[in-house]
């Protein structure tokens, strides 16, 4: 069993002695929660890891996912809280013996070694036989599609073939816990998606634990069994992918997840005949009957409240009195699709088309300047608390 526990870990970077503010110079200014001990770059964080479950950390940058998972490593000391692997006590364990594996963002592979000596440099250090380190180097080699490269030194190899030296490094110790650092960051797009790929095909064929780190939502909601959204040192949400982009947490949340973003609105929710509706602009939406019964148990009282629409979610309406109005800025031809930066409602909202349902309606393409009437169903819409951004149907983790 390689279960990874995460209870109530805090990590607190001390206070510095104050340095002198050069003239002209701004500062850069954290959210991060500043106590007398120091910056809070994460707190109170509460995770259970099964074994060989797949979890990614996900979040913008500062929000202390990377230092979370070098907590895990044993790369920074834990300032608070218990971190258990495999059942036992980890926080006074030095990083080389919590049987973990970690691939970091810039691969960190020696330059004078060939692909060979770099996979096998941590089976050398244990000592070893070296029958099995060849069998060991060979069958990770095998795995990631790099044997004809194993005698290569790694300035004859291409970002992606360096970024799988390095995870073969990582894997040949068959470690309880992957520790996966950004490792797509420094590839390009095409690159970066079939890595992805290979990282999919791999989880399946190793026997660990997996713990991801990216800003990268869509690695994120492509790779993860669970992904754990954070923000400010603080996770927001814990969930499958599918379940944190259905049904977000909070504000941040549905406006992290998803692409393009969620579009957001000033709206009414109100309650006629004992039926929740959204009024936005002159368009009045019944709820679904889903989110009916969740607002009625949650006891939600007519507000105003931050109505969230899924881009795709939109659709042009064919009667321009129910409707809400904006303005077409921006028409961008993606191939199936038109994706429309629109004003309406007093922001900046993103329409999705698909040129199918164009034709199909015998509507042309909107133009810039032209008006677009659009609405939505009750089924998709978002409602979140105006003061607080919790979601008032009070999603869980």
């Amino acid at each position: 069993m390689a279960e990874v526990i995460l209870r109530n870990i805090k990590k607190v970077y001390p206070h510095l002695e104050p340095k002198k503010k050069k003239k002209g110079v701004e500062e850069k200014k954290t959210n991060l929660q500043i106590t007398n001990e120091g910056v809070l770059a994460v707190q109170d964080f509460n995770l259970d890891i099964a074994d060989k479950e797949f979890i990614v950390l996900v979040g913008p940058s500062g929000c202390g996912k990377s230092t979370t998972l070098r907590m895990i490593a044993g790369l920074e000391d834990i300032s608070g809280g218990e971190l258990y692997i495999d059942g036992k006590p980890m926080n006074d364990v030095a990083s080389k013996d919590r049987d973990i594996s970690m691939v970091f963002q810039n691969y960190a592979l020696y330059p004078h070694m060939t692909v060979r000596e770099n996979i096998a440099f941590p089976l050398k250090l244990r000592k070893v036989a070296k029958d099995e380190i060849d069998r060991r180097v060979n069958q990770a080699a095998e795995i990631l599609g790099i044997t004809e490269y194993l005698d290569r030194k790694p300035k004859a190899l291409s970002g992606g073939q360096r970024q799988r030296v390095a995870i073969g490094r990582a894997i040949v110790r068959e470690p309880k816990v992957l520790l996966m650092d950004e490792p797509l960051s420094n590839l390009d797009a095409k690159l970066r998606n079939q890595m992805r790929a290979e990282i999919i095909k791999l989880r399946h064929r190793i026997n660990t634990t997996f713990v991801y780190v990216t800003h990268d939502q869509t690695e994120a909601m492509t790779l993860g069994d669970r992904i754990v959204i954070m923000k400010d040192g603080v996770i927001q949400q814990i969930g499958t992918p599918q379940e944190v982009f259905d049904h977000p947490a909070n504000l941040f949340v549905a406006g992290f997840i998803g692409m393009p973003q969620m579009n957001f609105y000033n709206a009414e929710l109100v309650k006629e005949n004992d039926r929740y509706a959204v009024v936005l602009e002159n368009v009045r939406v019944e709820l679904s009957d889903e989110k009916q019964a969740n607002l009625e148990k949650n006891q939600v009282a007519p507000q105003p409240i931050t109505l969230g629409v899924r881009p795709e979610h939109i659709s042009m309406a064919s009667d321009a009195a129910q409707a809400v109005h904006g303005t077409v800025d921006v028409a961008e031809m993606m191939g199936s699709a038109v994706h429309l930066h629109v004003s309406a409602c007093g922001t900046d909202s993103i329409v999705i088309l698909q040129m199918l349902d164009l034709h199909a309606t015998g509507h042309s393409i909107p133009s810039i300047g032209d008006t677009l009437n659009f609405t939505f169903q009750g089924n998709v819409v978002h409602l979140f608390d105006r003061n607080t951004a919790q979601n008032l149907e009070k999603f869980s983790d």
